[in-house]
């Protein structure tokens, strides 16, 4: 059996007595349009942004060169660079994780980690006590067709020993370069050093960059000590 729908409603401005269908109360001109049709929208709205956020989450940076290989042609490898590698093969199946003059790309931008030092700072910038800086030097280039925004502080993160590091100005005022920080234009590139507090006994950093804030992608590097 059907049910018959009511006559009248109620206004939800003026609180008067209205026709049912009515769209615009007679009595105070407003629309009469529910939350429900907005909240709707604001979960399509978000369904789209976690799409475009989530949508290369099963992409992964690949190695497309690396700038020691002339270099390193004959040099043999060390015996213990050789058993981190292992380590980081078994650990890390499901996840690449770039070294030192590797040539990392994903979605058109080609992240290199160029050169790492220590620190032990100057007569007037010193770490904290058992700690000394580190700092990572990168290439970044970017082969897209829109401009790349990079924040040494917002693109980056690291973890020493999978302990989060803190981002150091610091660290920073022993650098040699530019800082990493600014616009890359289609086609261009940027080089620059980031850095980090970091203790002195620590075995290897993690550093994560992404690209967008939007993605879950991330270029990941080691440092080894």
């Amino acid at each position: 059996m059907s049910r018959e729908k009511p006559a009248t409603k109620i206004c939800k401005h003026c609180q008067t007595e209205i026709p049912y269908g009515a769209k615009i109360c007679p009595q105070c001109r407003k629309k009469q349009g529910g939350k429900l049709k907005w909240f709707i929208i604001a979960i399509l709205v978000l369904a789209v942004i976690g799409a475009a956020a989530g949508g290369g989450e099963d992409n992964k940076p690949e190695k497309v060169g690396n700038t020691n290989d002339a270099a390193d042609s004959n040099t043999p490898k060390k015996e213990t660079e050789n058993k981190e590698n292992d380590k980081i093969e078994e650990n890390d199946k499901n996840e690449t994780i770039f070294k030192k003059g590797e040539i990392a790309e994903l979605n058109g931008v080609q992240v290199t980690l160029t050169d790492y030092k220590e620190n032990a700072g100057s007569e007037y910038n010193t770490p904290s006590d058992g700690n000394v800086f580190l700092m990572a030097e990168f290439e970044i280039t970017n082969n897209t067709n829109k401009e790349l925004a990079i924040s040494s502080m917002l693109s980056f993160e690291a973890y020493a020993d999978d302990y989060k590091l803190d981002y150091s100005f610091s660290a920073l005022m022993e650098k040699e370069g530019n800082q990493l920080d600014g616009e890359i234009a289609a086609g261009k590139k940027m080089k620059g050093w980031i850095g980090w507090e970091v203790p002195q006994d620590y075995q290897n950093v993690e550093v994560h960059f992404t690209d967008n804030v939007w993605s879950n992608n991330k270029f990941k590097f080691l440092i080894d000590k």
